[in-house]
């Protein structure tokens, strides 16, 4: 029988992911994009599993904890660069536990002789760390050793009409693109620049979201360091900020002391792909062309994405088009 061809629309971690689940069930995926690894928005990010600027809540509990089983899968393999490590949170107000609690593997509250000066609450949790040059090359390389193929386009889509001429059964994987390609107007950028350093021996994850460093943290490497950071809803620019820089630098340095042995060795800037809530639903495009879109992953693309490419393969088995 001659396999149902899908088209993906996009070659960051969703449509990678999404590519190669549709490929464990034997569909024969394509994937066309414009930018691919290693010059993707998913492979300027810190990449730790922590659901980020992303909604609704009920979904990305599902998805979160299904991407958290396929990491601690992943994590068998060296080859993929996850890990697990310690995520410690601070607060400088009382906060309750986290929504995603239960998904972890370990989770605990700090005590107070744990919790750094001006600092009242805080909680640790064991979540995997995504190394992203390692990983998006395992998925590419994932990818395409079950047979998906990857078509680099000359220009970006300015329509989602012109989905329908690469196929009939299209998955939207673009991201911010899909601000444009689909006249989504609740589609926005979160402008994130972090820098990157040398590891001075460091091993876990330190992160103020809320306090009087916010918006800090620290992402130990194998052989770097990812400081961040900024989250900037609106703002499309791509161009490093040396103010901000400098200020990433004395938070990270308060939070962790041990950075002052850093070497910065690059800066980098990255717009994650906000949305009001994730969109991912079939849309019927006409009576031969069947749209399945998978973006508005905010700060939590990687969070979700093995959860997300889960129900993209259920709608797809499930469109009509099958």
């Amino acid at each position: 029988m001659k396999k149902r061809k899908v088209i993906i629309l996009g070659c960051g971690v969703s449509g990678l992911t999404t590519g190669i689940k549709l490929l464990e069930s034997d569909f024969a995926v394509k994937i066309v994009a414009v930018s691919l690894p290693p010059k993707t928005t998913s492979d300027v990010a810190a990449a730790y599993w922590y659901p980020y600027k992303v909604s609704p809540r009920d979904k990305v509990l599902r998805w979160a904890s299904l991407s958290y089983q396929r990491f601690l899968e992943l994590k068998e393999n060296p080859e993929t660069g996850v890990s697990m490590f310690e995520l410690v949170k601070i607060f400088s107000h009382p906060m309750s536990d986290p929504f995603w609690k239960s998904v972890v593997r370990s989770f605990r509250r700090l005590n107070s002789e744990e919790l750094p000066k001006d600092y009242v609450d805080g909680f640790m949790a064991e979540v995997p760390i995504i190394e992203t040059p390692l990983y998006m090359g395992y998925l590419v390389r994932t990818f395409l050793n079950m047979g998906g193929s990857i078509e680099k386009l000359e220009k970006e889509i300015d329509s989602v009409k012109e989905l329908c001429g690469l196929g009939d059964l299209i998955v939207n994987c673009s991201g911010l693109g899909s601000r444009k390609i689909c006249n989504d107007k609740d589609s926005f950028p979160i402008r994130g620049q972090i820098i990157r350093t040398t590891n001075p021996g460091l091993s876990r994850c330190i992160n103020d979201e809320l306090g009087p460093l916010a918006v800090s943290y620290v992402v130990p490497r194998t052989n770097d360091c990812i400081l961040g950071g900024t989250a900037e809803e609106n703002n499309w620019s791509l161009e490093i900020d040396p103010t901000t820089a400098e200020e990433i630098l004395r938070k990270c340095k308060i939070l962790e002391p041990n950075l002052n042995d850093a070497e910065v060795l690059d800066h980098k800037v990255g717009l994650r792909p906000g949305r009001v809530e994730v969109r991912l639903e079939l849309e019927r495009i006409s009576g031969s062309c069947v749209l399945i879109h998978n973006y508005g992953h905010g700060g939590a693309g990687f969070t979700l994405s093995w959860g997300c490419a889960e129900d993209v393969h259920a709608l797809v088995v499930r469109s009509s088009l099958v």
